[in-house]
């Protein structure tokens, strides 16, 4: 049990740390203008217009990679069923998606992917863990 939690845990910060390393590398290709104020919506709103699709694509490649990643090693080092982990990582990752998408205002067909980019994403890390395991279930 002990190890299933760990491997959870490992998963979400797995996770989280490629999130926000991806993204730190997105902000220094896109920066963000120096006076932008990230609490206003109007100007959040209206900063997201003016975005490239690459500064885009770093966020949502963000979002899968560090769930496809999380996921995987999650499963890797736990020996609980694999769908528990990508429920408990994938799930995380859509509430911290979708509390994003709330508070800064996206195009919708961004929001559409990556919500179903982290489903994609937490699936696809379960069943490559899976396949390449030599566990017997």
């Amino acid at each position: 049990m002990g190890k299933n939690i760990g491997a959870g845990i490992a998963g979400v910060v797995i996770a989280v740390a490629l999130v926000w390393l991806i993204e730190m590398v997105g902000h220094s290709v896109y920066p963000p203008p120096p006076n932008l104020n990230f609490a206003d919506a109007d100007a959040m709103r209206a900063y997201t217009s003016t975005l490239p699709i690459g500064a885009f694509l770093f966020v949502g490649g963000a979002w899968f990679i560090a769930t496809l990643c999380g996921t995987f090693a999650a499963c890797k080092i736990g020996n609980a069923k694999p769908i528990i982990f990508a429920g408990v990582v994938g799930g995380l990752m859509l509430i911290a998606t979708a509390s994003n998408l709330i508070l800064i205002p996206h195009p919708l067909w961004f929001s559409i992917l990556g919500i179903a980019g982290i489903i994609v994403a937490a699936w696809l890390g379960m069943t490559l863990a899976a396949g390449s395991s030599s566990k017997s279930e």
